[in-house]
């Protein structure tokens, strides 16, 4: 290599190496005013806030003073207030607690006035329902008494009139009753004997059947054919008239039966006179 050449070489690296001196140089002077600037913006930013704290401070303490001032000046003008009234301040608080007596004094005698109205009124309430229990009390007794008087009086219709309304006639509840009724010669009364679990038993143009005899309660319950036709009398009682029409010129016949005994029945059939005598079962 030559001379030249090396000289050459020595000359690059030596600007190389300038250049690069330069660039941190370059660096190292912003970083420095970089520094510098954002100290002076921190200390300039804290005297600010510093100032406004110290305003701010001021201003608080401004208004406190003339808050105080203002409450001073309202005591003063209630004072005067109050003087040229002739009102002092114990004046009012006596005045107020002689209100306040009177008040409580007229609601007192208020409640006590209520309080006697309610109980007056509790009291006619009272007086007003014993009247209506005592009058409930007379009609139940009055509804009891009558229905006492219509049940005796349907007992008598049921024996007077029997099945058919507005009908009447005399029976006989005892044979001896039977016997009186066969002397007055009105009507043919034929006795008869039923006995349950029995074939009907013919009287007349008529044919009866026992179908339930119950002996406590003093019931029965038969059937009557009559012009091919059948009807139950159920639970019926003794001396009870069962009457019916029959025949061509629907006469009126009648069944009384005045003994009930266990799957028994002792009675008697009435036909008015213009029937024939009666067929034996």
């Amino acid at each position: 290599m030559s001379t030249l050449a090396v000289e050459k070489q020595i000359n690059v690296r030596t600007s190389g190496a300038s250049s690069d001196t330069i660039l941190r140089r370059a660096l190292l002077a912003v970083a420095v005013v970089y520094i510098i600037l954002s100290l002076y913006l921190i200390f300039e930013t804290r005297s600010r806030l510093t100032s406004a704290v110290t305003a701010q401070d001021a201003a608080i303490e401004r208004l406190r003073e003339r808050q105080a001032a203002s409450e001073e000046n309202f005591r003063a003008s209630n004072k005067v207030m109050a003087q040229q009234l002739g009102i002092t301040e114990r004046g009012l608080q006596a005045a107020y607690a002689g209100t306040t007596a009177e008040i409580r004094q007229n609601q007192r005698a208020f409640e006590r006035r209520l309080q006697d109205q309610q109980n007056a009124a509790a009291d006619q309430v009272i007086f007003e329902v014993a009247n209506v229990r005592t009058e409930l009390n007379g009609a139940k007794e009055e509804i009891a008494a009558t229905r006492t008087d219509l049940e005796s009086t349907k007992v008598k219709l049921d024996r007077a009139v029997g099945d058919l309304t507005g009908q009447s006639s005399l029976i006989a509840r005892t044979r001896a009753d039977l016997e009186e009724l066969r002397h007055r010669g009105d009507r043919n009364y034929y006795e008869f004997t039923l006995n349950k679990g029995e074939r009907p038993s013919r009287l007349s143009s008529v044919r009866l059947q026992l179908k339930r005899a119950d002996a406590k309660k003093n019931k029965f319950t038969i059937s009557v054919t009559a012009d091919d036709r059948t009807i139950e009398k159920k639970d019926r009682g003794a001396a009870e008239p069962l009457q019916f029409y029959t025949g061509r010129d629907r006469q009126l016949y009648e069944v009384v039966i005045f003994t009930v005994e266990k799957n028994k029945v002792t009675g008697y059939l009435s036909t008015p006179k213009s029937v024939g005598t009666p067929i034996s079962k």
